[in-house]
């Protein structure tokens, strides 16, 4: 399909559901930082685009603070001197987040520890209580 960005198997991005907005960078770009707007704000609107629900709501928890109330991830970038790589740093970080969240995390399951560990631990806590037994200090009567 034209116009998408394939993240995962059964997971892409509508590149019209991108929006961007270039902004002057602060930092390195020598005459042109005050002139030339280099920054790259990228939005994606996450509550209205197509991914799988599981997927938004990872994604949604991922994005922390760069998630506004109506639910646009805001991705700032200005790593960079030109809007080239700018554009390509912010999209690189948007794919690598969908990505991220698109991988479901594992289950984790409850094991209890084997008896001989357990034996172990206890027998090593009996032997450091001895020790430190050992270590007071003589008492006079």
């Amino acid at each position: 399909m034209p116009g998408m960005i394939r993240i995962a198997p059964g997971i892409s991005i509508d590149e019209r559901r991108i929006e961007e907005r270039f902004l002057r960078a602060a930092g390195p770009g020598g005459q042109n930082v005050n002139k030339v707007a280099t920054a790259v704000q990228l939005r994606f609107d996450v509550a209205r685009s197509d991914l799988p629900d599981q997927v938004r709501r990872r994604l949604g928890r991922l994005a922390g603070r760069r998630l506004t109330c109506e639910g646009v991830l805001i991705i700032d970038a200005q790593r960079h001197r030109t809007q080239a790589r700018n554009r390509q740093d912010a999209l690189d970080r948007l794919i690598e987040l969908v990505r991220r969240a698109s991988v479901a995390p594992r289950v984790r399951r409850k094991t209890r520890p084997p008896a001989a560990a357990r034996e172990r631990r206890l027998q090593t806590k009996k032997r450091r209580a001895g020790l430190k037994r050992l270590r007071g200090g003589a008492t006079e009567d």
